[in-house]
């Protein structure tokens, strides 16, 4: 890594943080309607520093949503083209009581900067921004061609980017696509991710009599919606977590022997995990490791459940309605839309007598697994091992960003998931943070993996 590089990166260091800051102050919650302005302004944010660093093209592109905010540098001739995407939306913040510091007052501690959106994803879309203006500072040109594609609906599905992505192949054209919206195994030691769980989600109504009822009167008479919803649910997993969905697991194909041996060497821990989750067992699918669980075998997990009477003290009602959100973590080669299908199926068949139901389709998304050995994946995993130190660990992740599918499908380029988030950062959680060690280092990756793409990935 350049001395200059390093220099500069210090030299900048309360600069970046404190324009990270003015972005994750912006409370573009997309979930939210009364936040739609915030969001529109978080877009806005980032398109002014992409003009800062010299991009060009800078355009908000409308949707049926939020806008994707476009950019590019397309003047290394001879080299490849990268295209970039992260997203400036952020998930809601509740429960509100449960932060430390307010979600949108970025504070630092202990080397860490807390805040919404810290390293989900704004953090990590930020250094990418920030290590080519280092490249374009020191060297007054880039080693690659650059297209940025910054999203505004990752936290509700990618709902409009499909459509985007699909009318616009030719201006998202690249060589090989770049996503740092994942995170490492632990502390120190770098992970590129080869593979992503897709998301199948549904909401579950259950209706009752036509209204409350007198549980004195009509208890022990009437169906309970909530006792429904309860017997219900309780039919989807078995005592060994198994699910129990005709033909789920059609189409779920084991690990390879290979898989099998790495996920060995990277020495797992149960009981890191546990004391870091402060529980005292672990749960799951029976004959599965904990790696297996989280990473190559399909879940179904009840989300939320509401109904009947919530507040102050008791009230004495058989509720009349009762409603639950269910998402299923699916692997390949399993289908998002099969999926939905089969949990309909289940529900309507396993639905109690006296109540009706009706089931909602969500998120969906197609799971993601592509071959490590690419040169774009290794050039990646040269620059960590430069800056950490340590051998990359090639490993998949539990989590879905729904537009990765759809790059793979459309645009059918490697696609490199570069993380430098940890499991504990609280991404979707109260207190969500981003440790500043691996910001300061994974801005020397990045910048150090574009040289190295220039020199790796022959056009």
């Amino acid at each position: 890594m350049s001395t200059n590089l390093t220099q500069y990166f210090k030299d900048k260091r309360d600069q970046h943080l404190a324009e990270l800051t003015e972005w994750l102050s912006i409370p573009s919650i997309s979930a939210l309607s009364e936040h739609k302005s915030d969001t529109l302004k978080g877009a806005q944010w980032i398109a002014d520093q992409l003009e800062k660093i010299g991009m060009e093209n800078i355009k908000l592109h409308p949707t049926d949503g939020h806008p994707v905010v476009y950019a590019d540098w397309l003047h290394a001739e001879g080299k490849p083209t990268v295209l970039i995407y992260g997203h400036y939306d952020v998930q809601p913040v509740d429960p509100l009581h449960l932060w430390e510091t307010p979600p949108f007052e970025p504070a630092i501690r202990d080397n860490k900067i807390f805040a919404r959106g810290a390293t989900d994803d704004k953090g990590q879309t930020f250094m990418h921004v920030k290590a080519l203006q280092a490249l374009m500072d020191t060297d007054g040109e880039l080693p690659v061609n650059v297209k940025f594609l910054i999203e505004g609906e990752e936290e509700i599905g990618s709902v409009n980017l499909p459509d985007f992505v699909e009318k616009n192949q030719e201006l998202l054209s690249a060589d090989v696509i770049v996503i740092s919206d994942t995170g490492m195994q632990e502390k120190g030691k770098p992970a590129i991710c080869y593979g992503l769980r897709g998301l199948a989600g549904i909401q579950i109504d259950v209706k009752g009599a036509k209204g409350d009822l007198h549980s004195g009167l009509y208890g022990g008479a009437v169906q309970n919606a909530l006792h429904a919803l309860v017997r219900l649910l309780d039919s989807f997993r078995d005592d060994n977590g198994v699910i129990q969905v005709d033909r789920f697991y059609d189409k779920v194909e084991g690990l390879t022997d290979e898989e099998k041996a790495a996920y060995e060497n990277l020495q797992f821990s149960d009981d890191e995990l546990k004391k870091e989750l402060a529980v005292t067992e672990l749960a799951g699918e029976k004959g599965y490791t904990t790696l297996e669980r989280m990473w190559v075998r399909p879940t179904l997990e009840i989300n939320g459940m509401w109904g009947g009477f919530q507040g102050e003290g008791i009230k004495t009602v058989l509720p009349n309605e009762a409603h639950a959100k269910i998402t299923c973590r699916l692997v390949p080669d399993q289908d998002p839309d099969e999926i939905v299908e089969l949990l309909t199926s289940h529900v309507h068949a396993h639905t109690p007598p006296g109540v009706t139901v009706n089931v909602t389709p969500f998120d969906k998304g197609a799971p993601y697994v592509t071959p490590y050995d690419h040169p774009a994946i290794q050039a990646a995993g040269r620059s960590y091992e430069k800056i950490y130190g340590v051998p990359t660990q090639y490993i998949r992740g539990g989590g879905s960003i729904p537009i990765v599918a759809t790059f793979d499908q459309l645009l059918q380029k490697p696609i490199v998931l570069m993380g430098f988030g940890l499991p504990g950062e609280n991404f979707h959680a109260p207190n969500e943070h981003f440790h500043l060690e691996n910001f300061d280092q994974g801005l020397l990756v990045i910048a150090d993996y574009y040289n190295e793409l220039s020199k790796a990935f022959k056009k």
